[in-house]
């Protein structure tokens, strides 16, 4: 498999699929394409002339192409059962679905004044009302899975709605709003994740720069 991705230092949706693979050692092709230059589209395009030319993509063995990264989590568990991608327990499944898709499609003001920027420092800086209403339901969600599954993740193991907000735990590194301790301590179990911490290895040695807006499906 092949999976198309864009510059790890802002790549918010291409690090959640990219984390599920390399965290549960499936083995794949990584494809980087920078974004924001002239050729980003027809690059990505190149690869996946189906997709709608954005990242993340996944290119199966047999050239069939999965875009945007909650599809490709889902394809993912769906092919390697043997992983729990998503919780093994139905109710638990339920739940990870439910929190995952809320953050794929929600937190619009988080996105917007607190971009992924792995490389870079903002200590408290735009942490408007709106942004902290954003970061308090998230420290909500946090807050409720490890007190109902017991951690040291969302539920009990890493899955895919750990995934879902690793890249939220990059923003946190990088604007450090104020949080409660168990939100922390979460965030820093993300952090020194192995497959994480690869991610922000390759995020540091970039130095391709774009506006902080991600490109996403």
């Amino acid at each position: 498999m092949k999976l198309i991705i864009g510059d790890k230092n802002y790549s918010s949706w291409s690090m959640r699929p990219w984390l599920l693979l390399k965290h549960f050692g499936i083995p794949f092709e990584e494809v980087l394409i920078h974004l924001y230059t002239p050729d980003t589209k027809s690059e990505i395009l190149a690869h996946a002339p189906a997709s709608p030319g954005k990242v993340p993509t996944l290119i199966d063995e047999e050239g069939a192409a999965t875009w945007d990264s909650l599809a490709i989590a889902e394809t993912l568990a769906e092919r390697f059962t043997q992983h729990a991608l998503w919780p093994r327990s139905a109710a638990a499944r339920s739940h990870a679905r439910s929190v995952s898709a809320e953050m794929h499609s929600g937190f619009g003001e988080l996105r917007s004044n607190m971009w992924m920027n792995i490389r870079a420092s903002f200590p408290g800086r735009n942490a408007t009302p709106a942004v902290l209403a954003d970061i308090a339901r998230i420290e909500a969600i946090w807050t409720g899975c490890l007190e109902t599954y017991g951690g040291p993740f969302l539920f009990g193991e890493f899955s895919i709605a750990d995934a879902m907000y690793a890249p939220v735990t990059m923003r946190f590194n990088t604007w450090q709003p104020p949080l409660s301790e168990a939100a922390s301590a979460y965030v820093r179990r993300i952090t020194d994740l192995p497959a994480v911490k690869a991610w922000i290895d390759d995020a540091l040695r970039e130095t391709h720069a774009i506006p902080y807006q991600d490109v996403c499906p």
